[in-house]
């Protein structure tokens, strides 16, 4: 298999990994679920782990200013925390490229993306 091959299938994989689990964790986060904030941020799992290019995709950043729009209140900030925490921990995102992320984007945050962020702050 050549190396793009291999970045398309472990993305796959990925991919189908988070469906099952957004499947056991589909709690509704007030407009927005956990399995469809997980999906908005599907293109950014490339860049996230590490397999992908150095900067994230144009779909990747689209679907994480969507993200951020939808996450509209503080509750609803905490509840999206909360999942992609757990997702994040689950399929070993690189906490450098997380925190990477809302500047590559053009995302204005007012904390620092971080799995081991504390949600409720």
């Amino acid at each position: 298999m050549t190396g793009k091959k291999i970045i398309a299938f472990l993305t796959l994989v990925m991919v189908l990994g988070l469906q099952v689990v957004t499947t056991l964790d589909a709690r509704q986060i007030d407009d927005i679920s956990c399995s469809e904030a997980i999906v908005l941020l599907v293109p950014c799992v490339p860049f996230l782990t590490g397999l992908g290019q150095p900067t994230p995709s144009t779909s990747c950043c689209e679907g994480a200013q969507n993200l951020n729009q939808k996450a509209d209140t503080t509750q609803v900030r905490r509840d999206v925390c909360e999942c992609l925490k757990g997702a994040s921990m689950k399929f070993g995102v690189n906490s450098d490229k997380t925190k990477q992320l809302p500047q590559l984007c053009n995302i204005s945050l007012s904390f620092t993306l971080d799995p081991n962020i504390d949600c409720n702050t």
